[in-house]
């Protein structure tokens, strides 16, 4: 039998990424079939056609199977590609501004908003990762892309399936240094430290040469405009933070912008409604302009690449989720870090790194131990252990603020959470 990719969540308007990287990388990566699978047969449909249009462009010999079946998804599968979102935009429009009733900022990964997805992701991805065991070709690999990615992967290891997390940040940042220092991007090697949208570069190697500190002395305008941060503060830490960091360094600022204007949700609901009224043009056969204001750069670049070194066990180094196992001393060796990862057939090998500064090393120790509980809260369905978790996640931490928020969480995904409200 060929080889098989499944995509769990395949009308998802990012899959048109996904396509395009697996139809560049045929050579390394022959796909024999490619499987999108999704309950919304209807929105399958449009995203399906605009699929299949552009692997013809590309004169792709993938087979593209369009279903709702699970079973027919994973049966055979050698890798597993899990894009989902339970509650879909709606459920994320609640995680966005639920929160902020309450004082905390609201985000659908980071935060309160990134715990509820937690706890309604987790259990689903699990029982996908169960069931591609049970049917998947030997030794077949489960992707996960879906956020919060950190706690997700950090359950699928926990339980011992064959996975590794994936985020786009790392490779968005590489390609921005590229353009910088105007080198083709496989010729930036980045040092990426910490958790998934907890993370930092400490080192940005061009062909070899760290030209950080050069970057951060002569342009740290230029690094606080792409990240989101003041120029001050670049300077101060001496590495560059991923943008997601100004939740934790400028929390009351970033409260007060969520008061004044749309969340993410609401542009995201309006571009994903262009973008499928797009999809269903027939004469359509590559992927939109907008499609990048959809949040979901060089999405392909990252899943095809990391597919396609794992199938061919090519040994190139890439930024992965995947158990620390020594790689950043004062964490322990099961935790699951966002660091660069040797690719090879036998999965990601996380490359020894030097500790982090204490002011790094503070704040990730802190949102592990609330990731940790995420993860048990998730799986148990306890709400005293749910609770833990806001009281430790860096973004809530008064307990006053957790306990009414908590009860709201559960209350607005009931309907998603079985473990919390069983029948």
């Amino acid at each position: 039998m060929g080889l098989k990719i499944a995509v769990v969540g395949g009308a998802s308007t990012y899959t048109p990424e996904l396509v395009q990287g697996f139809a560049v990388r045929e050579a390394r990566l022959p796909v024999d079939e490619l499987v999108l699978l999704d309950p919304d047969y209807g929105r399958l449909e449009v995203v399906g056609g605009l699929a299949r249009r552009m692997l013809e462009r590309a004169g792709s010999g993938a087979h593209l199977v369009l279903t709702g079946k699970r079973e027919e998804a994973l049966d055979g599968a050698n890798f597993v590609v899990v894009q989902l979102r339970v509650g879909g935009q709606v459920q994320r429009l609640v995680d966005e501004t639920l929160p902020l009733e309450l004082g905390c900022v609201g985000q659908e990964t980071t935060g309160p908003g990134g715990f509820a997805k937690a706890l309604r992701t987790v259990p689903v991805v699990l029982e996908l990762a169960a069931e591609t065991a049970r049917r998947g070709a030997p030794g077949a690999w489960l992707v996960d892309f879906t956020n919060p990615v950190g706690i997700v992967t950090q359950a699928l290891l926990d339980q011992g399936h064959r996975a590794i997390g994936l985020c786009n940040v790392a490779i968005g940042l590489q390609r921005w240094l590229a353009a910088h220092f105007g080198v083709e991007p496989e010729r930036v090697e980045l040092e990426h430290v910490g958790l998934n949208h907890l993370s930092w570069e400490r080192a940005v190697r061009v062909d070899g040469v760290d030209r950080l500190p050069e970057l951060l002395e002569r342009h740290p305008e230029a690094v606080a405009a792409e990240t989101g941060l003041p120029v001050g503060l670049v300077r101060l830490l001496g590495v560059i933070p991923s943008s997601y960091l100004r939740y934790y360094y400028l929390t009351g600022e970033v409260l007060e912008e969520q008061r004044r204007g749309p969340s993410r949700a609401e542009r995201v609901l309006v571009i994903e409604q262009e973008l499928l009224r797009l999809y269903r043009d027939p004469a359509l056969d590559t992927k939109p302009a907008l499609l990048e204001r959809r949040g979901g750069a060089f999405y392909s670049e990252a899943a095809a690449q990391l597919i396609a070194s794992l199938y061919a066990g090519t040994g190139d180094v890439q930024v992965v989720d995947v158990r620390n196992d020594g790689a950043l001393p004062g964490l322990p060796d099961d935790a699951v870090v966002e660091v660069p990862a040797r690719i090879d057939a036998g999965g990601a090998h996380p490359l020894p790194l030097g500790p982090l500064a204490p002011e790094l090393l503070g704040l990730v120790q802190q949102a592990k131990a609330y990731e940790r509980l995420a993860v048990q809260a998730a799986v148990s369905g306890d709400r005293a252990t749910a609770l833990k978790a806001l009281l430790a996640n860096p973004l809530v931490r008064e307990y006053q603020t957790a306990v009414p928020l908590l009860d709201e969480l559960l209350e607005r995904s009931r309907a998603h959470l079985p473990r919390f409200f069983p029948a």
